[in-house]
């Protein structure tokens, strides 16, 4: 616990046995280094996930901060990412799912509710579940030890038969992900945004007495003006969608140079909303929601007015069904 607590901005605390947390956790200078969903499993053990491809960068963060700096913390972290295979069963049926392939786990929504975690078996099979999503829909990721994985991929897909299942890639998640302004650090971070620049700023526990990047945060070139936020873009054009990467600028009504006012990071066709999206990173993005500003798509000049960084289902009732 006292671990969590020193590496993460937020408090884990109050978090108890069974149930997870979403955590930022920030490099000395206050910038954001990885998120995660943190599980409490028992009174003193926990499981930590972090980014795609992250677990490494973590491990060894944690190690250097035990090693150097708190020797006295009886703590051991173990990377387990191989030991595991996960599953994640997303979407309206997903409850139906993963009962009818056999679980001796409550699944109802008032004994297992959202960012819990239950352990039991699920297809005959030893199995934690975690029900988090990344999509924005009622999701649950079966972990069961990792030479079940196949049996337990042929379980969930013959109880699914009935409700038309189909395995989803990468794609489909990011246009969910994007859907709800969920962010992928790397993607749609450079490296240089706080929490508050991400909308984060309640996760952010500044009346704990210190954690790693809190100081750091304070620092005033990280709290003034000019920051590149996280915010949503609407193109006036529903079917033009931005190129990742194409530039911001306020207006081409003036002589060059026009100063660059930040960079399209997400940008996908939604079939639920029926329109484009994007998630970008503007220069004072917060103060300009509800402004328009002029993306330069492919060397063809769009318009496209800033917004939230959420478009759909932004009250959650789709995670808590």
């Amino acid at each position: 616990m006292e671990l969590l607590e020193r590496v993460y901005a937020n408090r884990w605390r109050p978090l108890p046995v069974g149930a997870a947390r979403y955590g930022l956790m920030l490099r000395d200078d206050g910038t954001i280094l990885d998120d995660g969903v943190t599980a409490r499993l028992g009174e003193n053990h926990y499981l930590v996930s972090t980014t795609s491809g992250g677990a490494r960068t973590v491990h060894d963060w944690l190690e250097e901060w035990l090693q150097c700096d708190w020797p006295d913390l009886d703590v051991a972290v173990i990377p387990i990412t191989a030991q595991w295979a996960s599953v994640t069963v997303a979407g309206p049926n997903a409850r139906a799912v993963l009962g009818g392939a056999g679980t001796d786990i409550d699944l109802s929504a008032a004994a297992f509710p959202h960012m819990t975690v239950r352990e039991g078996r699920v297809a005959g099979l030893p199995a934690r579940v975690f029900r988090v999503s990344f999509t924005g829909e009622l999701s649950y990721e079966v972990n069961v030890p990792a030479g079940h994985g196949p049996a337990l991929w042929d379980a969930l897909l013959e109880a699914g038969r009935g409700f038309g299942i189909a395995p989803f890639g990468l794609e489909a998640v990011h246009i969910l992900r994007a859907e709800k302004g969920y962010v992928i650090l790397g993607q749609d971070t450079d490296g240089s945004q706080t929490p508050h620049d991400l909308g984060l700023s309640a996760l952010v526990a500044d009346g704990k007495p210190d954690f790693v990047g809190k100081r750091g945060m304070r620092r005033s070139h990280l709290a003034g003006p000019g920051r590149l936020q996280l915010v949503g873009l609407l193109t006036e054009d529903p079917a033009a969608v931005l190129p990742e990467g194409a530039c911001i600028v306020e207006t081409t009504d003036r002589r060059p140079p026009v100063p660059k006012l930040g960079t399209v990071t997400s940008s996908y066709a939604s079939p639920a909303l029926g329109r484009s999206i994007a998630l970008a990173l503007l220069r004072d993005g917060r103060e300009r929601i509800g402004r328009t500003v002029t993306v330069n798509g492919d060397g063809e000049f769009v318009r496209a007015t800033v917004t939230e960084p959420r478009f759909y289902d932004p009250e959650g009732h789709r995670l808590h069904a």
